[in-house]
């Protein structure tokens, strides 16, 4: 188990290298600058700017010093926002989105696995259908009409929230139902269909032949088995949420990384889109190595595989 974890791990360090590099060469492959939008400069401050920041040396070697910032754990300097680095970024706008993502991953969860196994225990019934139609307008209604008609509903009109910036409680209610709708309704769907599978097999039937009743037998033994297709959307989730939705976070005025990565990219800032780009892949990859992680928790099976015969 121990050397299939250091495996796991190993490609991760090996895949954020490839994300790394690929990012960096295609960044300097697209034509232009970070200064071609600067109105006016004149050539000696350009080519000043270009030899402050190392642009006018061989990509080979710019491309070594991003490694070597890398390895030590930095990220660059951002070319559009004097005085802050990458790092900066992150540190300041990560939390931001990190209790956003939390706040909308905990509604997800708990309002999809609640909808997901009230779905199939009352399987083509009212309640089956009216969670499948609310399943269905969550899925379809992406995430920015969603917030816009949250926004213009709850906080222009009737003014239950504020309309947008980042403060109090009360602030992140109307973002973070717009960024739960999609994941809580897949959730509830995956779930239930999961569900539904489990209930038909073997020992299921066996079970319920042996005069044990239709709850204990559904929450006994069918949802448990029915929580691994879920874990395994847990680890990209988690990660798409934490890091923040780019749409959600602009509409509200948001100050997460989301609204950094927009504008790094309108103002071509290299570095930051660089390790923004970096930042998410880590994420990601360490969400899902987590979620491989609670594999092992679940299922005996997968614990039993993963330390090899004996």
């Amino acid at each position: 188990m121990l050397s299939t974890l250091i495996r796991k791990l190993l490609l991760m360090l090996l895949s954020l290298w490839v994300v790394a590099t690929l990012t960096f060469w295609m960044m300097h492959a697209i034509p232009g600058d970070p200064f071609m939008q600067e109105r006016a400069i004149p050539e000696e401050i350009l080519r000043s700017l270009y030899a402050h920041y190392g642009l006018d040396q061989p990509l080979w070697v710019q491309y070594g010093k991003y490694l070597n910032g890398l390895l030590h754990g930095d990220l660059g300097p951002s070319f559009k926002f004097q005085g802050r680095t990458v790092n900066d970024v992150i540190r300041d706008s990560f939390p931001v989105s990190f209790v956003l993502g939390f706040q909308a991953l905990f509604i997800s969860l708990c309002i999809g696995l609640s909808l997901g196994a009230i779905s199939a225990f009352f399987h083509r019934r009212g309640r089956d259908q009216a969670v499948m139609l609310l399943s269905i307008l969550g899925i379809s209604v992406p995430s920015f009409l969603l917030a816009t008609l949250l926004q213009y509903l709850f906080a222009m009109r009737l003014e239950w929230f504020p309309v947008a910036r980042w403060g109090s409680f009360s602030h992140s209610v109307l973002p973070t139902l717009a960024l739960a709708a999609l994941p809580t309704a897949f959730i509830a769907r995956l779930l239930r269909s999961t569900l539904l599978e489990v209930l038909q097999q073997d020992f299921i039937l066996t079970a319920r032949s042996k005069g044990i009743s239709s709850l204990a037998l559904f929450w006994r033994h069918a949802l448990r088995g029915s929580l691994i297709p879920i874990i395994t959307y847990l680890g990209p989730l988690t990660a798409s949420i934490l890091t923040g939705t780019f749409a959600v976070e602009k509409i509200f005025g948001i100050p997460g990384l989301g609204q950094w990565f927009i504008m790094s990219i309108t103002n071509r800032d290299y570095t930051v889109i660089m390790g923004l780009a970096l930042f998410y892949s880590m994420v990601l990859m360490f969400c899902v190595w987590a979620s491989e992680l609670l594999y092992l928790c679940v299922d005996p099976k997968l614990r039993s595989r993963a330390r090899g015969p004996a």
